[in-house]
């Protein structure tokens, strides 16, 4: 987008652009999402930034009214594989805070000057600076939605020490914590990205924030249908259901409840975290588990101008491609469920989560295990199970080299590269190494299953993973997302 173009966004106050940019007004001081409500600032005035952090190392600080670190994620950080793209989705998933900028430089196989460099000029701010933004705002909700002490949400939401949690507080929001305390924004607002407080202790009540429509009945068919006993559930009728499942965190454990029924512009999700450290990447896992940074605008124009498709993205306007909460998993699963279907595959997963998951501090109804670790899984018999010997051997060799690391399904990982060391190992052929490409790896441009007669699926990029998804929605039989290549057959 030309600055113009970014301009006539604000004037028209155009939700649509919520995250990809943010806009600043010289006279006030402050920085908004592109569809604030306010009275449209002189074009003279305004400057745009394409983060929230580099709109906070420039000055200014957040506008009250907005919320524009409560915005949906740019979708270009899901879309695109160079460098940048990589390091946001690591810096969302708390790499930074956890391992510092030399841990994130490591993992992208880049010197920490050059990751610097190369975010700083695109970005307008380097890693640091982008992960002190999400401490912010995490500090932000924990601050508006519990009644924790000051001091235990600064080390909770990462900060070092307790003055720095109080000056990066004042200079983002223009309030000391108790004073953003204070001031949390009304159930109603729809610019809060907040819930009300919740009065059941240790329960975080989040609001999700999305671009545009939301198929949530879709999504929410989708996870039922592959539930695993014992770590996933979903309760309730269509249209009003919950999803639960267990998390495993870098610091503790979790379970992420979030509803079906959507908010104007957003899903209520509830944490429930042993470690309050955890609740920025608990969040972003989630998000990447419901899909909630895609652009559905630009997903329906670009499938929508093709004939075959433009009936299905018609009828499903929204439908979002499911990530995972935890890629290691996502591959087990997908080579335990190959061949098998779906419902086969999911008592499979149940039965390997009853014999080898790791069992919760304290189960929360049906919910009592964490999925087995890949090291766990790498040395584990796996008898008893209703195992194939050819599946035993995939499962094992794949979790060997998750555990050793030969191949990484990070957020920030090199797709293509992990797509190479996937295909080299016995059991895993091209689909179900796409398959884990586009769930594990949140890659938006894989198709999978043959396209309908006389199309061209090179003209749907990139935005495969969305038209595959359409056409499975579309097939009642389940006849399209079955595994078509025999060669890469591993019986049940």
């Amino acid at each position: 987008m030309s600055e113009d173009s970014r301009y006539e966004a604000v004037r028209s106050r155009d939700a649509r652009f919520d995250g990809a940019f943010f806009f600043a007004v010289s006279t006030t001081g402050i920085y908004c999402r592109p569809s604030c409500p306010a009275t449209t600032p002189r074009r003279r005035n305004v400057t745009f930034f394409p983060t929230a952090a580099a709109a906070q190392g420039s000055g200014f600080r957040a506008c009250r009214r907005c919320r524009p670190d409560a915005v949906p994620g740019s979708v270009e950080w899901n879309a695109r594989a160079d460098v940048v793209g990589r390091a946001m989705r690591l810096i969302g998933d708390g790499v930074v805070d956890r391992e510092g900028v030399a841990g994130l430089a490591d993992r992208l196989g880049y010197s920490a000057r050059q990751v610097q460099r190369q975010l700083t000029a695109e970005l307008g701010a380097g890693p640091a600076a982008l992960a002190r933004a999400q401490r912010a705002h995490t500090a932000r909700v924990l601050l508006q939605t519990t009644a924790l002490p000051i001091a235990d949400i600064a080390f909770a939401a990462g900060f070092a020490s307790v003055r720095q949690f109080n000056d990066t507080v004042k200079e983002i929001y223009a309030l000391t914590p108790s004073g953003l305390r204070a001031v949390r924004p009304g159930p109603g607002s729809r610019f809060g990205g907040l819930a009300a407080p919740s009065g059941t202790p240790g329960v975080l009540p989040l609001r999700l924030a999305y671009r545009g429509p939301y198929a949530a009945r879709q999504i929410f068919d989708y996870l039922a249908q592959r539930a695993l006993d014992g770590i996933e559930e979903v309760t309730g009728e269509p249209g009003g259901r919950t999803y639960r499942r267990t998390l495993r965190l870098p610091h503790g454990t979790g379970i992420a409840e979030v509803d079906e029924a959507t908010g104007d512009g957003w899903l209520d999700c509830r944490l429930h975290l042993t470690e309050l450290r955890d609740l920025a990447t608990a969040a972003q896992r989630v998000r990447r588990l419901f899909d909630l940074d895609a652009d559905p605008f630009a997903v329906g124009e670009r499938l929508g101008a093709d004939p075959a498709l433009a009936p299905l993205v018609a009828r499903c306007p929204g439908l979002r491609s499911p990530g995972t909460v935890d890629p290691d998993e996502l591959a087990v699963r997908a080579v335990l469920g190959r061949r098998a279907g779906t419902a086969a595959g999911r008592a499979l997963g149940a039965r390997l989560v009853a014999a080898h998951g790791e069992p919760l501090p304290r189960p929360a109804g049906t919910l009592g295990h964490l999925f087995p670790r890949a090291a766990e899984l790498a040395d584990a018999p796996l008898t008893g199970l209703g195992l194939s010997d050819a599946r035993i051997a995939a499962l094992r060799a794949l979790a060997a080299a998750l555990a050793a690391r030969d191949v990484v399904l990070d957020a920030g990982t090199d797709r293509d590269r992990a797509e190479r060391a996937l295909r080299g190992l016995p059991g895993i052929g091209p689909w179900t190494a796409d398959y884990i490409r586009m769930r594990a790896l949140g890659d938006p441009d894989v198709l999978l299953g043959a396209p309908p007669a006389g199309t061209d699926p090179a003209v749907w990029s990139p935005w495969r993973s969305y038209a595959t998804h359409h056409l499975w929605a579309a097939d009642p039989a389940g006849t399209a997302e079955r595994h078509p290549n025999p060669t890469e057959r591993i019986d049940a």
